[in-house]
């Protein structure tokens, strides 16, 4: 399958570890993201039900075109899927969330999605 040094075996350990100890609610759903090479994306989960709430991404067109001119993989970008899933959770009735990355560090675009989810309300 992977081989020992293979970085996203690495990064799917990270997550499997993590994910032992963080589990979603209805009252607080798990903020799970999905970083590619192009694109991220976040969704809102109730692991007890086993349904996403809501999810938002860098592939949706009204997303797409929130981003001032930046293509592609960008902080920006991230940003703006932070504000737009903030945005949904709060429509559903949704303050608080359980943040999970995924395996990724908490940098960059991670981190901006994280920042810019807790300044448009949400709190982790």
């Amino acid at each position: 399958m992977y081989t020992k040094h293979d970085r996203r075996a690495a990064r799917v350990k990270r997550h499997q570890r993590v994910r032992k100890h963080i589990a979603g609610t209805a009252e607080r759903p798990r903020l799970a993201l999905h970083r590619s090479l192009h694109h991220i994306s976040a969704q809102l989960v109730d692991d007890t039900s086993g349904r996403t709430i809501a999810a938002a991404s860098t592939t949706e067109a009204d997303l797409r075109k929130s981003v001032d001119g930046a293509a592609g993989p960008t902080v920006a970008a991230a940003s703006v899927v932070g504000r737009a899933i903030a945005e949904r959770a709060r429509d559903r009735g949704i303050e608080a969330v359980v943040f999970d990355r995924g395996g990724y560090l908490y940098h960059g675009r991670v981190r901006a999605l994280a920042e810019a989810a807790r300044e448009a309300g949400l709190r982790f």
